[in-house]
């Protein structure tokens, strides 16, 4: 957390917010979404100690400027110097730059093999982006998997129910408090990009192929996300509302879900047993956004 103290003082950039809520945009809020997991505070830390080095170079370099234009106009110089080298000058701006990388460097790299480098996990959960809803698949510890397709709510949907516009949804991606999650994430149809700022990943999610990221949440809350990609017309209706309980509650939600969804068809079954014309008893289908 080096550097986080100056970094406030410099740009204000401390948030306060509800940890149940606290990956909720704020309106007008300055700076990152409020920090659910270690990898996130890692994040935030190397963000703010960049932020005070670019700081610094930058009022450095506004200093020499303005000192230049001085020291050095043309009526306080009328003879100006006709210096074309200093070997020390040069020395300097060659090797301070790279010792300044070299520190950024020792950080990045720690960050970059934190997230990359998954611990043993207690739960899996695949995630499939879809056009344009996601699909998450649990493993029951004893009956076998299931799956069902989060949707997201319309604005009167949202407005009911007391939740933020474009970011809620009627189901929700569920996982325990305080535990290891390994997410595997793919699409089923172009790019898409599976993303919750406040747990600090953000990890695409490309047809044909598994990618895998992880988490460990702190705190019990409602967290958001949304895709991070471009990935059609109703792109920004494809939000992610992640609640994190209590092992407790997650064990009797594990129960409760696999006895309503295991019976659903996948979604590419669903399909077709809509061209069929046989879905009345399996569930709603995944359906696009309302046109706006």
């Amino acid at each position: 957390m080096r550097w986080l103290f100056l970094a406030a003082l410099l740009c204000g950039l401390s948030a306060v917010g509800d940890s149940a809520y606290a990956a909720q945009p704020e309106p007008w809020g300055l700076g990152l979404q409020e920090s659910a997991t270690e990898i996130k505070s890692m994040i935030e830390a190397f963000h703010n100690e960049l932020l005070v080095i670019i700081t610094a170079i930058t009022v450095f370099v506004l200093g020499l400027l303005v000192y230049v234009m001085i020291r050095f106009r043309a009526s306080a110089n009328p003879k100006p110097s006709k210096t074309t080298h200093n070997t020390l000058i040069e020395i300097v701006w060659t090797v301070v730059p790279v010792l300044i990388l070299m520190f950024i460097a020792i950080d990045s790299f720690k960050l970059l093999y934190a997230e990359d480098v998954i611990p043993e996990s207690e739960v899996t959960i695949r995630v499939t982006g879809n056009q344009w809803n996601w699909t998450y698949g649990y493993d029951h510890p004893e009956n076998g998997s299931f799956e069902y397709t989060s949707l997201p709510l319309s604005d009167e949907e949202a407005a009911e129910q007391g939740l933020p516009r474009l970011l809620a949804t009627d189901t929700q991606l569920v996982l325990p408090v305080d535990t290891t999650v390994r997410f595997i994430v793919t699409a089923s149809d172009v790019l898409h990009n599976f993303t919750v700022p406040s747990f600090g990943f953000k990890i695409d999610a490309v047809p044909g192929r598994a990618n895998e990221t992880w988490t460990r949440v702190r705190e019990e809350g409602v967290y958001y996300g949304q895709c991070s990609e471009l990935c059609g017309t109703n792109h920004y209706y494809m939000p992610v509302m992640v609640r994190v309980v209590s092992k407790e509650e997650f064990a009797t939600w594990l129960d409760q879900a696999y006895e309503e969804y295991a019976a659903l068809p996948t979604p590419a079954g669903r399909t077709q047993l809509a061209d069929a014309g046989g879905l009345a008893d399996t569930g709603p289908a995944p359906q696009a956004a309302p046109a706006r």
